[in-house]
């Protein structure tokens, strides 16, 4: 089974790389742009029948490792 995992910072923390990034495309004529916030993106294949267990692996995965907690959230959909 495959499943992506897409983690973003919380709504209030800051995002200084966002920003530079959202910066620079209103500096190169973007200027429609509002607001422009980064993440990380993983793709996960777990051999895994059980699509329930499945998700609890991954979910334990990104709790141990993938994912800082304090700073950040993350969601789980299978592809």
């Amino acid at each position: 089974m495959k499943f992506s995992v897409t983690v973003t910072l919380k709504k209030d923390v800051l995002d200084p790389q966002g920003k530079v990034i959202q910066q620079t495309l209103n500096g190169m004529g973007m200027k429609t742009l509002k607001n422009l916030r980064q993440g990380k993106y993983f793709e996960i294949d777990i051999e895994e029948n059980d699509e329930k267990k499945a998700i609890l692996k991954i979910d334990e995965m990104c709790k141990k490792l993938l994912v800082n907690l304090i700073i950040e959230d993350f969601t789980i959909n299978r592809i």
